[in-house]
C-alpha cells in the first residue's frame, strides 16, 4: 500500500468523546477470538491512554501501512522512545558492536557432515517480514516502529499491565531452572545451561510457526533468556528475544519478532519491543513487534530466524542481531545491575500461558502443537545453540539441562550431530486426553 502521510489527529477536547463512542460496547472477532467485548470506557481513563501513546509514539518521518494491517512509523533514530529512559538521558547512541562476537573453528573433517538426513538445511529458509512486501524502507536515519493503538491498550489488564509480562507476586522458582515460575499458569519447555558460568551471550536458530492460541489473554512464544540476579528474589535481570503469538498483545494471531527486558523480576521496569523506554533500535529494516513471513507448514517447508545477544566488550551494551548477523540494537548497560557484568544462565525454549478456563488445561498450542518425537517437520526445533564466552567467542552449548513442567502436555527433547551442533525439539498440544 506504499507510504502515506499521518493522519491529522481530532482536535483533543473531541478524543475522550469520539473513542467513549467507538469502545462502548465494542465486539470484535478475529481469526475466530473474541477479542474484547468492552463496557464503557471513561473518557478520563482514555484521556490518559492516550497521553501513554503520544508518548511512545513518536513523530513519524515517514509512515508505512503493511498489508497486515500494523502501521510502521519511520522515528528518527534520535526521537525513539529508548531515550525516553531516565537513565539514558546522556546516552551516546552506539551505531555499531565494537566487535561481533567470534566463531570457533570447526574441525575440518567434520564440515559438511549430516548424521541425520531428515533435518537437510536445503529444507529450511529463513523467515522475514510481512511489511516489507510492498517493497517500502524506512529512510537512513530512521528506525521502523510498529504503531501502538486504544485498541492495543484495552486490551491490556490496565494502563500499567499494557506490554509487560504477567507474573505471579510469588516469586517461588524452582532450583533447577531458576527463572520458571511455579503455579502462575506459565508453562516452559527449556534448555538451560548451568549458574556457575560467567556468560557473555547466547545464539539459536528458532523454527517459526503460528501455534492456535484458546484464550486472548494467552500466548505461545519460542526465546533465548539470558539471565542474572537472584532467582528467588526482586532483583533478576533478564534480556529475551525470539518470536510469539499473543492476541492480547497485538491484536492478531500472527507470530511477531519480539524482546523484553526486566531488572527487578518483571515488576516495574522493562517491556516488551518498544513499548517503553529501554532497548535502543539502530536498524531501519526490522521493525520489533512485526509479523514474521513465512511460516513453517506440517511435512512443508520448515521457516527460521536466527537470534544472537551478546554483551559488546568494550561498552558494556547487550546487543542483539537478527538472522545474518543482522544488527537490531542494543540494550543499554545502564538498564541493568546484575546483567552490567555478565550473565550467570541462558535459556532456549518454549513459553505458554496456562490459564485453565473452565478448570481445563488450555489447548494453547507450544511451538507447532506437536510433541518433541514427532521430529522434523512436524516438531517444532531451536538448533545450533551456542554461547558467548569471556573472550567473545561463540561455542556450542554443551553441557545443556532440559525440563518441561507437564511432558503430558509439552515436552523437549535434545540431542547432538555436527551439521546442528547441540539441539532440540520440543512443543505440544496441550490439552489432549493425556493433558486434561
Amino acid at each position: 500500500m506504499g507510504s502515506v502521510e499521518r493522519k491529522k489527529r481530532f482536535p483533543a477536547l473531541l478524543v475522550p468523546l469520539v473513542l467513549a463512542l467507538l469502545f462502548l460496547e465494542r465486539f470484535t472477532v478475529i481469526y475466530g477470538l473474541n477479542y474484547t467485548n468492552y463496557r464503557q470506557v471513561s473518557s478520563l481513563r482514555l484521556k490518559r491512554i492516550q497521553r501513554h501513546l503520544d508518548k511512545i509514539n513518536k513523530p513519524a518521518v515517514m509512515t508505512i501501512e503493511s498489508s497486515d494491517g500494523d502501521i510502521i512509523d519511520c522515528v528518527h533514530k534520535r526521537k525513539q522512545p529508548a531515550l525516553d529512559h531516565p537513565l539514558l538521558k546522556n546516552h551516546k547512541i552506539q551505531r555499531v558492536p565494537s566487535e561481533m562476537p567470534r566463531v570457533k573453528v570447526m574441525n575440518k573433517a567434520e564440515e559438511g557432515k549430516d548424521p541425520n538426513k531428515t533435518m537437510s538445511n536445503e529444507a529450511v529458509k529463513g523467515a522475514w517480514q510481512i511489511w516489507h512486501r510492498n517493497g517500502t524502507r524506512c529512510p537512513k536515519g530512521t528506525v521502523p516502529i510498529r504503531r501502538s493503538t486504544v485498541h492495543d491498550v484495552l486490551r491490556a489488564k490496565s494502563l500499567f499491565d499494557f506490554g509487560k509480562k504477567q507474573r505471579s507476586l510469588s516469586l517461588a522458582r524452582r532450583s533447577d531452572a531458576p527463572d520458571v515460575v511455579s503455579g502462575n499458569g506459565h508453562e516452559h519447555a527449556i534448555a538451560y545451561t548451568g549458574t556457575s558460568q560467567e556468560l557473555y551471550g547466547a545464539k539459536a536458530t528458532i523454527n517459526v510457526w503460528d501455534p492456535s492460541i484458546q484464550l486472548v489473554n494467552e500466548f505461545s512464544l519460542s526465546q533465548i533468556w539470558v539471565l542474572s540476579g537472584s532467582f528467588d528474589g526482586s532483583d533478576l535481570n533478564s534480556i529475551e528475544a525470539g518470536w510469539q503469538v499473543s492476541p492480547e498483545l497485538y491484536g492478531d494471531s500472527r507470530p511477531r519478532l519480539f524482546t523484553y527486558w526486566t531488572s527487578d523480576s518483571y515488576q516495574a521496569t522493562g517491556c516488551y519491543n518498544l513499548l517503553c523506554a529501554g532497548f535502543v533500535q539502530s536498524n531501519s529494516r526490522i521493525a520489533i513487534g512485526a509479523a514474521i513471513s513465512p511460516v513453517s507448514s506440517n511435512a512443508g517447508n520448515q521457516y527460521d530466524i536466527t537470534i544472537l545477544i551478546w554483551k559488546d566488550p568494550k561498552l558494556g551494551n547487550w546487543w542483539m542481531g537478527f538472522s545474518d548477523n543482522t544488527l537490531v540494537g542494543y540494550w543499554p548497560a545502564e538498564l541493568f545491575t546484575h546483567l552490567a557484568d555478565h550473565a550467570t544462565m541462558v535459556e532456549w525454549g518454549g513459553e505458554v500461558v496456562n490459564s485453565r478456563a473452565n478448570g481445563q488445561h488450555t489447548s494453547t498450542q507450544m511451538g507447532s502443537g506437536h510433541f518433541a518425537e514427532d521430529g522434523f517437520g512436524k516438531a517444532s526445533y531451536f538448533r545450533n545453540l551456542e554461547i558467548v564466552d569471556s573472550d567473545n567467542s561463540l561455542s556450542s552449548a554443551q553441557a545443556i539441562s532440559i525440563l518441561a513442567e507437564n511432558t503430558n502436555c509439552y515436552n523437549i527433547k535434545s540431542s547432538y550431530n555436527n551439521e546442528w551442533g547441540t539441539y532440540f525439539y520440543y512443543g505440544g498440544p496441550g490439552k489432549n486426553p493425556q493433558c486434561p
